[in-house]
């Protein structure tokens, strides 16, 4: 595997101009746009003594209604890494731009709490192509560590649609039905609804300002048809944050987070979560409608959660938060 270690985090307008190369006919011909490679590179990347800025976070804790703290957000490390993404998807090599890319999981391991401006060092690298019900995916592996210690890891699986080659009835090991994946079944079975959000329709580029994500997908209702979405799109990755921010109150210091993004939240809309929270803590990211409660219903002091359209009952995300007492060994870095 080719390693390299950055001396500065990457510029994120020129890595959108060569993940966006792509969708001109004929550019994947030089060399340094993505898009002729048969498979994903090996590549790993670093960048070493990263420091989140305290206003930063404090706009990003805005948008996703986390409160203040002395720690970073359980997401806003994704965040930090999400230009070394970007660099990754946009090497050369790469066998599509990033641009028009799904984000369909995400799992975090927090082995401990992320201090503000603590001195950090992240690392990067892609799984290989896997063959996907709705065409194919890859997962961005990150490890951030301080003191050379792994305090943060990020397991992010992206979809490249068109050509699918999985079917309903023909499942490999450790693949979900299409069905699943599609977004159909009803993740808030048994869970009860615990807040109610009105989601404007400037909330991807609000997202993108904090985030740096770009993507066109979320950025406007014109650039979202353009890659076949009715409209402009919330992130995934604010959509887990802002249900993780409602929970936060409850969060383990080291636990294991992880969602599947079902229908994407085409906006403006108005979403519901629902959790195995017998009641929303109030103060938890600012949007409790009933006072503390207890968990119910879960072993282990697990939580689960659901996002769904408030009106259609439309499945968004579905995910679960879990305690992890030795969170090394949940690991499944290099």
């Amino acid at each position: 595997m080719a390693t390299r270690t950055l001396k500065s985090s990457p510029r994120l307008l020129p890595l959108y101009a060569r993940a966006a190369a792509p969708l001109i006919p004929g550019a994947c011909l030089l060399p340094f746009v993505p898009g002729a490679g048969k498979s994903i590179p090996e590549l790993e990347l670093t960048l070493q003594d990263v420091r989140a800025d305290g206003a930063q976070v404090a706009d990003y804790a805005k948008v996703c209604g986390f409160a203040l703290r002395e720690h970073l957000p359980i997401t806003y490390p994704h965040v930090l890494a999400f230009p070394l993404h970007m660099a990754v998807m946009a090497d050369g090599r790469f066998p599509f731009g990033a641009v028009g890319l799904v984000h369909i999981e995400n799992r975090i391991l927090q082995h401990r709490p992320v201090g503000i401006g603590e001195p950090l060092s992240i690392k990067v690298w892609p799984t290989a192509l896997e063959p996907h019900a709705r065409g194919r995916a890859f997962t961005l592996v990150t490890q951030v560590s301080a003191g050379g210690e792994v305090v943060w890891e990020d397991f992010s699986t992206m979809l490249r649609r068109g050509g699918g080659s999985a079917s309903e009835n023909k499942v490999g090991p450790g693949e979900r039905k299409a069905a699943d994946r599609d977004g159909e079944g009803s993740p808030a079975a048994g869970l009860r609804p615990s807040a109610t959000w009105r989601l404007p329709g400037d909330l991807g580029r609000r997202y993108a300002a904090v985030s740096g994500d770009r993507n066109p997908i979320h950025m406007h209702p014109l650039s979202a048809k353009l890659f076949g979405f009715p409209g402009a799109i919330a992130h995934g990755m604010w959509s887990k944050a802002r249900c993780l921010a409602a929970l936060e109150s409850r969060l383990p210091d080291a636990c294991e987070a992880e969602v599947r993004f079902r229908k994407p939240i085409v906006l403006p809309a108005k979403v519901q979560l629902a959790s195995s929270l017998s009641e929303q803590p109030a103060g938890a990211g600012g949007s409790a409608e009933a006072p503390a409660g207890e968990v119910v219903g879960d072993s282990a002091g697990e939580i689960r959660f659901a996002l769904t359209d408030a009106k259609k009952g439309t499945p968004h995300l579905d995910g679960v938060v879990r305690p992890v007492e030795h969170s090394e060994e949940r690991s499944t870095g290099k």
